[in-house]
């Protein structure tokens, strides 16, 4: 019998997803050595053929997937700050969103542990690593430079700058943290420092903020 699943037929951008998807589900489950084209073909129903239709190599399809990853958590965490009324509540809640699960969890953080070898010796994971940072920064920076606005300070943009590499260091120490031992700390623990922690870099009490909302 012949195998049929290359003759399903879906839109272009779907199968491309369910290929990502599946890359993603074999790191988290298995590790990055699981990823094997074989592996990810079956995981996603699909024909090895149709894998290199989509992506020339292996290499193309992990760096696919390693910028859905990061981009999907960064989505999340600022889909958390839209509804807030204020602009330090806007910040509170991207701070919390990032230090509470779905986006910090041990899934997450292993998911990204497994990209970490290539983010080293890869370009275009480098590149890839670098253009996401970037993205959780701006946006973290932007909604840093709006509270601090708010509050009537202008701070020069070195300084809003190094404000917003400052905090983003401290969600992503808490963020690794709790995905690796996540049993070590009570459900709004890491979120509580997360405010505590960026508050006080900005000189801004983001816990009252939140609690404010």
């Amino acid at each position: 019998m012949h195998d049929r699943r290359k003759f399903t037929r879906e839109p272009a951008s779907q199968r491309r997803d369910d290929l990502i998807r599946a890359t993603l589900a074999l790191i988290g489950e298995q590790g990055l050595q699981a990823a094997t084209v074989r592996a990810i073909a079956d995981r996603a129903d699909v024909t090895q053929g149709l894998i290199r239709h989509y992506f020339s190599t292996k290499e193309d399809l992990l760096a696919a997937a390693y910028d859905h990853h990061m981009r999907d958590l960064t989505d999340r965490t600022s889909a958390a700050a839209v509804e807030a009324p204020t602009a330090a509540g806007r910040l509170a809640e991207f701070v919390a969103a990032g230090l509470h699960p779905p986006v910090a969890d041990g899934h997450a953080v292993a998911l990204w542990a497994g990209f970490l070898n290539m983010v080293r010796h890869d370009a275009r994971m480098r590149a890839t690593h670098e253009r996401t940072y970037r993205d959780f920064r701006d946006r973290l920076e932007t909604l840093i430079g709006a509270a601090l606005a708010e509050a009537g300070r202008s701070p020069s943009r070195d300084d809003l700058r190094r404000m917003a590499i400052a905090s983003n260091a401290v969600i992503d120490g808490l963020w690794l943290e709790g995905g690796a031992l996540p049993e070590a700390f009570p459900h709004d623990d890491l979120p509580e420092i997360g405010l505590h922690s960026v508050g006080a870099i900005i000189g801004l009490n983001l816990k009252e903020e939140r609690n404010a909302a």
